[in-house]
């Protein structure tokens, strides 16, 4: 079995692609780092190292790579052959790979069972978005759609900024967390055999759970992380306020996650405090500002901190908790972040705090949250004039 994955980071190396080699893939790895897949070509095996607590090491072995930049066709190819299709590049990337993906089906032969194809972002509906990228490519034959079935996964593991060592510069080092969760629906009784993943019938629950919790609370964490002075996560969430500003938040979330998906709260509880030990991991060691980048996305509408806000707001709760991370992720000021530099460029703009409610989070004036994002974002400004 060949299973080819979009994007050879760590997260691809680390997390989807180990979980595919236990299933008994060999793995081609698709990339347009030129260095990183021409070491992956070179290697017969890296390791995925478990760090906090007792350090574990896997083996990975039975991989290649392909320069999609290089030889799109020999990607295609092996799209054409694989037997799953899985990919780590980020949401925005997606319709940068489509191109491949799109010409591997059509050179798939038509009788070969369904090509299963995941996005393994960390985003709603990713695998959705991706197949509407292919459906564009493919508007002059959609039937070539019909080779593929895809179905949208939440994906969940921590994997920090890679010191690399010398002779091992493939190895990845993660927490000893993961899950990877795969909507059970659209492969009508015959998923792929991943044993390390597991199937849901509804996965939307599962998504804005990992959403609403661990990355809202790794956010939080990095965003009065920083205003606190620290510089890594577990640091972060050791000092009192800045736990107390987390939990804040994530008791909010909860409070969403159980009223609107039915988790018994014993369980939702349980899987807060999880997230909390996650992120006070040392062995991560974490920077907050990397946590913390492209703070534009995660004031976006429906991201980890807007979305549950305004929600809850519309049920006549005021989120305080999230609140206060937004007024912290408004003041995240980071040189070599493009989006932090935007960020701060638009609220020292002479747009109206009005305006710039709308622009960055996408809410609407008259919605119950306005006035509190109005205030949050007048609070920044005033602080960025005396900066």
């Amino acid at each position: 079995m060949t299973a080819v994955h979009f994007g050879a980071g760590n997260i691809g190396r680390g997390f989807i692609g180990l979980l595919l080699h236990d299933a008994g893939h060999e793995l081609v790895f698709v990339d347009v780092n030129g260095p990183l897949i021409a070491a992956i070509a070179a290697a017969d095996s890296y390791r995925v190292i478990e760090i906090g607590g007792d350090e574990r090491i896997r083996t990975v072995t039975g991989f290649t790579g392909i320069d999609s930049s290089v030889d799109p066709d020999g990607a295609a190819a092996a799209v054409a052959g694989a037997d799953v299709v899985t990919t780590a590049v980020g949401p925005s990337i997606l319709r940068f790979i489509a191109p491949v993906i799109a010409a591997g089906l059509r050179a798939r032969p038509a009788d070969r069972a369904p090509l299963p194809i995941m996005a393994c972002e960390n985003a709603l509906g990713a695998t959705d978005l991706l197949r509407g990228h292919l459906a564009d490519l493919l508007a002059d034959d959609p039937a070539v759609l019909d080779r593929a079935v895809f179905a949208n996964t939440a994906v969940d593991r921590i994997v920090p900024i890679q010191v690399p060592e010398a002779g091992h510069e493939l190895d990845v080092r993660v927490e000893p967390f993961c899950e990877w969760a795969i909507e059970a629906a659209p492969f009508a009784g015959s998923p792929p055999a991943i044993p390390g993943a597991h199937l849901v019938d509804d996965l939307a629950p599962y998504i804005e759970r990992k959403l609403f919790t661990v990355n809202t609370g790794h956010a939080a964490t990095a965003y009065l992380g920083r205003l606190a002075g620290a510089t890594t996560v577990d640091e972060a969430i050791a000092m009192p306020s800045v736990r107390t500003g987390v939990e804040a938040a994530l008791r909010e979330t909860s409070r969403l996650l159980v009223a609107r998906h039915g988790f018994p709260v014993e369980v939702q509880d349980a899987y807060r405090e999880t997230a909390l030990s996650r992120f006070a991991n040392p062995a991560l060691h974490d920077g907050v500002e990397r946590v913390g980048r492209q703070p534009l996305r995660k004031l976006s509408r429906h991201e980890r901190l807007i979305e549950p806000a305004t929600a809850l707001a519309e049920q006549g709760v005021e989120p305080v908790g999230l609140l206060a991370v937004v007024a912290a992720a408004l003041r995240f000021r980071v040189a070599d972040d493009p989006e932090s530099v935007e960020l701060q460029g638009r609220l020292g703009s002479e747009s109206s705090s009005a305006e710039l409610v709308e622009s960055i989070t996408g809410v609407e004036p008259g919605h119950p949250l306005f006035a509190a994002l109005e205030a949050a974002v007048d609070g920044a400004r005033v602080e960025g004039a005396g900066a």
